[in-house]
């Protein structure tokens, strides 16, 4: 977006798993050099390249978004579709701070009705953010799906969430 630029801030060297790396999310990558920027950045990686913030796409995002304010990145999933919201480890609940959880649980209750949900990741932990309620899912890996279900209740629908491990090979031996 034109007038916005990256500046010092790197929390997307930091809080989003990196495949090209197997860099897992939450720790910086090995190419970052913090307050530097990526050394490697002429030659960095497609998923690199491809990434931005959603701070940096959309004026709607205030200046309390910046990721390096923040403490946290709001990008799409590799999907397109669902919201992710990626925390710095060291501030785990900067997400829930004013004014930042209002806006992530209305995000929640509008993209619920168009099958667009919110996921907030610590690391290798993951938080849904589920129109009624938040559900610590615990440790979701990279290539982990996460299945979102819906069923009638008593004051409408209700949203589940559940983890489905992805098939790992066997070590071998």
């Amino acid at each position: 977006m034109a007038g916005r630029a990256c500046g010092s801030c790197m929390m997307c060297c930091k809080v989003p798993h990196i495949e090209e790396f197997a860099k897992p999310a939450g720790i910086w990558c090995q190419h970052a050099a913090p307050g530097k920027g990526c050394v490697i950045y002429a030659d960095r990686p497609a998923s690199c390249r491809a990434f931005y913030c959603l701070w940096m796409q959309d004026a709607r995002f205030g200046p309390e978004w910046k990721p390096d304010k923040a403490k946290f990145v709001v990008y799409l999933q590799r999907n397109g579709v669902h919201l992710q919201i990626g925390v710095d480890p060291n501030f785990p609940n900067a997400w829930t701070k004013t004014p930042y959880i209002a806006q992530i649980k209305k995000w929640a209750r509008e993209g619920a009705e168009h099958g667009r949900f919110v996921f907030v990741r610590i690391g290798p932990r993951m938080i849904a953010v589920l129109p009624d309620r938040e559900v610590d899912m615990g440790r979701v890996d990279p290539d982990d799906d996460i299945v979102v279900s819906q069923r009638p209740g008593p004051a409408g629908m209700v949203f589940d969430v559940a983890v489905k491990a992805a098939e790992r090979a066997a070590p071998a031996g």
